[in-house]
C-alpha cells in the first residue's frame, strides 16, 4: 500500500481521478473544497450523483476492486479512489448516500493508513452515525451523492510549520492549479459537448470554467477536416480520431485576455501539440511525444486525438491516468497530419513577425535561415520552387543551394560530414530538409 502511494499523481491529477467517479455516478455537480486549518487542513470532493448502498460502498473502498465498465466510462483498474487519494493524505473518509429522501441512511466508510500500521491488520472502519466527520457528512444532507474527505495530508502540507504563512500560500497556490486543471481536463464536460452529461464544478464556491484548447469560438482559429485512422486494439481495431487547429497570433485574437487565457497552464510553448482524450477526457495537454521537438514557431499548433478504452492497451493507459504512449502504427499515420499543422502554424507565425518587424527586415526570416517576402517552401507559390529556392537564382556557377553545398562540401573533404547532417536534419527537423531538397 505504501508503495501505491507513488504512481504517479500530483494534487490535481488526483481530484481528477475523483471527478471521473463523479461523472460515472451521474452527477451533475461537483464541489471540490480545499481547507486550510495548518495541521488538520482537509480537502473534500462532494458530489450529488447516485450514491452508493453499503455493500458497494465496501467494494469501492478495495484495493482492484471488482465492477464493470462501459465502453465510454473514465474508470478503469479500480484502483482510483483509494490511491489517489492515498497519494496525497493518510486518511481517507468516504460517505454516500442513496435514495432522493433526506432521511435515507448515510454509509461512511474509511481507510486510515496509521491505523493500519498500527494493528499490522487490512482494515476498512465503518464509521457510524456518530463517529462520521461533519466536513464529510454535510454535502449529504438534501440528498444523494457521494464525498470523499482527505484528512492528514502529509504528501501536501509539507512544512515544519503547517500554521506558517508558507503554507497557507501553498494551499491557496494548489487551489488555483487545481481549478485550472480542471477546467482543461473536463472541459468538454463543462461546456456540455459530451451528450447526456453536461458537469457544473466549483473550487471553493468558484465556478470552474471550460478551458478550450483549440480555441474554437476564435474567428481566426484554422481548423483541418477531421480524420479517422484505424488502430489495432486487444478486441480488434479501433478508430482514433484526429482534428487539427493552428490558433491565430496574438494580433488576431479578440482580445488579450483571450490570447492570455489560451496560453494555458503550461504557457503557449509547452502547450502546443497533442491534446488527447479517453471517452472525451482529456488524458494529456500538449507535447510532440516524440514525432517532433517543441518550436517556438510552431507554439499555434494544436492536435486533438480522441479515443475509447477498447484501444487502452495500444495506448498504454497507466492508473493515474495520466500518461499515454502512441502505438506505433499510429504514430506513423500521424506523421503527415503532425507536417501539415506545424507547417501551416510555421507559417502563420512568420507572418506576424512581417507584421511586428522582429526577426530581422521587413521581408522577416525565413526557415533556415532564408529570407522570403512572400508564399511558403513547398506549397507551389511565391518565388520559391518546391525545394525551397528562389525561382531563378543560383549561385555564380549556375548551382541550386542544394547543389551549392554538396560541392563545397566535396571541395573540403567533408562529404561524410554532410551526410551526418543532412540525416539529423530529416531526423529532427524535415520540414527543413524537403525545403532544401533532401
Amino acid at each position: 500500500m505504501q508503495s501505491l502511494r507513488d504512481i504517479g499523481y500530483d494534487t490535481p491529477r488526483a481530484i481528477a481521478d475523483l471527478v471521473d467517479n463523479s461523472v460515472e455516478a451521474g452527477a451533475t455537480r461537483v464541489d471540490i473544497t480545499i481547507e486550510f486549518n495548518g495541521e488538520k487542513s482537509w480537502i473534500r470532493v462532494a458530489d450529488n450523483g447516485s450514491g452508493m448502498n453499503a455493500a458497494t460502498l465496501q467494494e469501492a473502498m478495495r484495493y482492484g476492486s471488482e465492477r464493470e465498465y462501459d465502453s465510454n466510462d473514465l474508470g478503469k483498474f479500480g484502483f482510483g479512489l483509494k490511491t489517489a487519494s492515498t497519494s496525497q493524505c493518510r486518511r481517507v473518509t468516504v460517505a454516500t448516500r442513496r435514495g432522493q429522501s433526506s432521511r435515507a441512511k448515510c454509509e461512511a466508510r474509511c481507510l486510515d493508513l496509521a491505523h493500519i500500521v498500527d494493528t499490522n491488520e487490512w482494515e476498512i472502519l465503518i464509521l457510524d452515525a456518530a463517529d462520521q466527520p461533519e466536513e464529510a457528512t454535510a454535502p449529504l444532507k438534501s440528498g444523494p451523492g457521494t464525498v470523499v474527505l482527505w484528512e492528514d495530508l502529509d504528501r501536501i502540507m509539507e512544512f515544519k510549520d503547517p500554521w506558517d504563512g508558507w503554507a497557507k500560500k501553498r494551499l491557496l497556490q494548489l487551489t488555483e492549479d487545481v481549478d485550472l486543471h480542471l477546467g482543461m481536463v473536463f472541459h468538454r464536460f463543462l461546456a456540455g459537448e459530451v451528450r447526456g452529461r453536461k458537469l457544473t464544478m466549483t473550487v471553493n464556491g468558484s465556478k470552474v470554467e471550460a478551458w478550450d484548447p483549440f480555441c474554437r469560438s476564435e474567428p481566426k482559429t484554422e481548423s483541418f477536416p477531421a480524420k479517422d485512422l484505424r488502430v489495432a486494439g486487444d478486441a480488434g481495431f479501433g478508430i482514433v480520431r484526429v482534428c487539427s487547429y493552428v490558433l491565430p497570433p496574438k494580433k488576431e485574437f479578440t482580445s488579450e485576455k483571450a490570447w492570455k487565457r489560451a496560453s494555458g497552464p503550461a504557457e503557449w510553448n509547452r502547450q502546443q501539440g497533442f491534446y488527447i482524450y479517453r471517452a472525451n477526457r482529456m488524458i494529456q495537454s500538449g507535447g510532440w511525444n516524440r514525432l517532433r521537438a517543441q518550436d517556438e514557431h510552431t507554439k499555434l499548433a494544436r492536435m486533438s486525438l480522441d479515443f475509447f478504452p477498447d484501444l487502452d492497451a495500444g495506448f498504454g493507459i497507466n492508473i493515474a491516468k495520466a500518461y499515454v504512449t502512441l502505438p506505433p502504427d499510429l504514430r506513423e499515420d500521424l506523421k503527415f497530419h503532425v507536417s501539415q499543422t506545424t507547417r501551416s502554424a510555421d507559417k502563420r507565425y512568420r507572418s506576424e513577425e512581417r507584421v511586428r518587424g522582429t526577426g530581422g527586415s521587413s521581408a522577416t526570416v525565413a526557415r533556415s535561415g532564408r529570407s522570403r517576402s512572400q508564399g511558403d517552401p513547398g506549397m507551389g507559390t511565391g518565388p520559391f520552387d518546391e525545394y525551397g529556392n528562389r525561382r531563378g537564382a543560383s549561385s555564380s556557377d549556375g548551382s541550386r543551394p542544394r547543389e551549392a553545398i554538396e560541392k563545397v562540401a566535396a571541395t573540403v573533404g567533408e562529404t561524410a560530414a554532410l551526410k551526418k547532417i543532412v540525416g539529423g536534419l530529416r531526423a529532427k527537423h524535415p520540414e527543413v530538409a524537403r525545403d532544401l531538397g533532401w
